[in-house]
């Protein structure tokens, strides 16, 4: 944090406001890195477009209470959300049965990056952003390491189902093909980690429009032209052609309910290239990992080549009844996210999915998700007490997720905000 009085009081203000949150943009420490960083902000946000967001509360808001908040008429704020919702600044949220509409801050994650390179042509300049970002997201590891070394993550993984064979029950919610076909919109967009590799050079020759959003964030993504809708069918059809072109499906870390369903690369993909690069745990695996059949094993290398993160390695191993050698994988099972795209690429059906022992933890809703995050980067008061009109139903969500978290996650709520109510609630959970 130490160049952060190298920006204008607008961004700065900003960067405190997305720090205090679930999921911030944190400013790096190497010179270069900062750089990008302050150019990407300036880019992407208008001084005054800076001030606003800054004083957005954590929570969805009606427009009544932002005006209030803020100290601005409602008829002057009105217009002055719409363009940032246009630019996907900020995010409009429309419930569905009462048409209810409520404002937040677009996150960096799954918000403004994204939406920056969702669309081929509009008002930002691609290719200088692309730079900018290239400088700050490759400069040093700051980002990475505090948007992806949590516990709770941001993505998880679907495993490909054609590679399941025999594993037991699989659960909808760990399906791609289920997830899509329980979401009430479907979206689809330029994949954004592509869209600014195409910016910096030579990208890799994976399908570029296959980003799909779900439900509520399909909504959005459709409203305000950041991508079009399609149907079902060919939001599968797309699934498919991304499993057959070797990419990793990782979805919103939630049970109940995604928002998006990314079709990724490991050369390109952020996620994937922390755990590449910096050998984070930066992606929630699927529930299933890969096992061998040393008898259908040919020792090909397929399976190590087209691993998206580097889990497989090709090991001489002792063959039966032969004087040389044979060449096995050895897939390293703490690094491996249980995608499946080695079982795909099999040409001898010697790989399969297996349950994993010990099955990960997958928030049930965004909420639980987002209040985890929080926990975590000690920002829990924040998300409880920054809008003194938050009211018992957003009060009432938080409780209820954090009584679904594991009690020393919620030993770590007490402590972070001192409260008897608090801990009475989360006491009655044991």
């Amino acid at each position: 944090m130490g160049h952060l009085g190298q920006l204008k009081a607008e961004y700065r203000a900003l960067v405190q406001r997305l720090d205090a949150s679930f999921m911030p943009f944190p400013a790096p420490e190497d010179e270069r890195a900062f750089a990008g960083f302050r150019e990407a902000l300036e880019i992407l946000y208008r001084p005054e477009d800076a001030a606003l967001a800054a004083r957005m509360p954590h929570k969805p808001a009606r427009l009544e209470e932002l005006a209030a908040r803020l100290g601005l008429p409602a008829a002057e704020l009105a217009p002055r959300l719409e363009e940032l919702c246009e630019r996907g600044l900020v995010m409009d949220l429309i419930h569905p049965k009462s048409g209810e509409v409520r404002f937040m801050l677009s996150p960096p994650l799954g918000g403004f990056l994204e939406f920056s390179m969702m669309r081929a042509q509009d008002h930002i300049p691609k290719k200088r952003l692309a730079e900018a970002l290239e400088a700050y997201l490759l400069g040093d590891d700051t980002f990475a390491r505090e948007l992806f070394a949590r516990p709770t993550k941001f993505g998880r993984a679907l495993a490909d189902e054609g590679g399941l064979g025999d594993a037991p029950e699989v659960l909808d919610w760990e399906r791609a093909s289920a997830v899509i076909a329980e979401a009430s919109h479907r979206a689809v967009s330029l994949c954004y980690c592509r869209h600014l590799a195409e910016h910096l050079g030579p990208r890799c020759d994976a399908p570029l429009d296959v980003c799909l959003s779900l439900g509520s964030g399909a909504d959005f993504v459709v409203r305000r032209g950041f991508g079009r809708a399609i149907e079902r069918q060919e939001a599968q059809a797309i699934l498919e052609a991304s499993r057959e072109a070797g990419l990793v499906q990782l979805a919103d870390n939630v049970q109940r309910r995604p928002v998006f369903l990314c079709n990724c690369c490991g050369c390109c993909c952020e996620q994937l290239q922390a755990i590449r690069r910096h050998g984070l745990p930066a992606v929630n695996p699927s529930g299933f990992q890969p096992t061998s059949d040393p008898a259908a094993c040919k020792g090909c290398g397929r399976c190590a080549r087209s691993c998206p993160i580097g889990a497989i390695a090709l090991e001489p191993t002792p063959g039966v009844a032969k004087r040389r050698q044979v060449l096995a994988p050895v897939v390293d099972l703490e690094r491996c996210i249980g995608c499946g795209v080695c079982a795909r690429a099999c040409p001898q059906h010697a790989l399969s999915l297996v349950r994993r022992p010990k099955q990960p933890t997958v928030p049930a809703s965004a909420f639980e998700r987002v209040t985890a995050m929080a926990l975590e980067r000690g920002n829990l008061g924040a998300l409880l007490f920054d809008d003194a009109g938050a009211g018992g139903r957003f009060l009432g969500k938080v409780l209820d997720a954090l009584t679904r978290l594991p009690a020393a996650q919620r030993a770590l709520a007490q402590t972070q905000v001192r409260s008897r109510f608090l801990g009475f609630f989360l006491g009655k959970k044991t």
